[in-house]
């Protein structure tokens, strides 16, 4: 074996390809996690912004139901294109996707910050 990155193994793999795979999957989970919390997010804000509305105005509780409805299709929606996402991007898939990174991208991102180190 050798210092290289990129050298051969004994059974033909190279030795940065695992590597690869595990810094894509790490930016994978991250992104499912970020779609996640920008999912919850969502319905939060939507919610206090509906109850400060009803505050301002004197409509209690009709723009809380309204914010909470807001939000709650908001949440929903990232939902589903989250599921997408996640389904349609695997190691092996190659596509962009109009709801999350493509993989492309971040396996592109993985081996340039393997080449700066």
């Amino acid at each position: 074996m050798t210092d290289r990155p990129d050298s051969d193994t004994s059974d033909g793999i190279r030795e940065g390809e695992g590597n690869d795979e595990r810094k894509f999957e790490t930016r994978r989970q991250g992104a499912v996690y970020q779609g996640a919390f920008e999912a919850v997010i969502a319905l939060l804000v939507a919610a206090l912004f509906g109850y400060w509305l009803d505050g301002r105005f004197g409509t209690a509780p009709v723009l809380l139901l309204v914010g909470i409805a807001i939000g709650f299709t908001s949440f929903t929606v990232r939902l589903i294109r989250l599921g997408r996402w996640v389904r349609e991007a695997g190691p092996d898939a190659g596509g962009e996707s109009a709801s999350g990174p493509d993989d492309a991208r971040i396996r592109n991102t993985a081996q340039h910050e393997d080449r700066e180190h």
